[in-house]
């Protein structure tokens, strides 16, 4: 089964990555992808899930608040999480994370390797080595990536997470993480099956 051309890898990619106008007012510096980042991903051979928005998704394309753009980035990320921690919004966002986990499932199922989760650092939401709370950048995932990492512990672990910075080329590095085999030993089944040799 799926003997054909397609290369059984699969990368889930945060959404804003693939659609610059899903990000908040005055933050795209691209008119519809992230050029360096799509062109590695489509030089690897690597199928891409395109990960939701999660600040689309329970905030709203102005972010609930049309003159966020006016505030510094890093205090108007930070009112975004704040946002994005209410009850409400953090039940919304472990849904997502449950839908994308059954999409991972159904691929680790028929074998193919996942290869990781690409985020954007110093999102309030989908960083992956760091994010933006108490109005500074700091280490840490988004609250949406923590929120897959949790449903995904095993698939996700830390080796298996880069963030892109959007300060910085992080194109090599992308390169360099999609060439790098998962982690496919025994002692670590996919999420969602029993552990063979103990715990996650």
């Amino acid at each position: 089964m799926f003997t054909d051309a397609r290369s059984r890898r699969v990368v889930l990619v945060a959404h804003c990555l693939l659609n610059r106008n899903a990000l908040s007012d005055g933050t795209a510096d691209d008119p519809g992808t992230c050029r360096p980042a799509l062109d590695v991903l489509l030089a690897a051979d690597v199928g891409i899930i395109q990960l939701p928005c999660p600040e689309l998704a329970c905030l709203g394309l102005d972010r609930g608040d049309p003159a966020g753009a006016d505030r510094p980035l890093l205090r108007e990320n930070t009112r975004i999480r704040r946002e994005l921690d209410r009850p409400d919004n953090s039940g919304r966002l472990a849904d997502l994370a449950d839908d994308v986990r059954s999409q991972v499932r159904e691929y680790e199922r028929h074998g193919f390797e996942i290869v990781g989760l690409v985020g954007v650092d110093r999102s309030p939401s989908c960083g992956a080595g760091s994010t933006t709370r108490d109005g500074r950048e700091t280490p840490g995932p988004g609250v949406f990536t923590a929120a897959l990492r949790q449903a995904m512990p095993r698939t996700l672990r830390d080796e298996r997470c880069l963030g892109l910075h959007p300060a910085a080329d992080d194109a090599p590095g992308l390169a360099r993480f999609l060439e790098r085999p998962a982690d496919r030993h025994a002692s670590c089944p996919s999420d969602g099956e029993p552990a063979t040799h103990g715990g996650p």
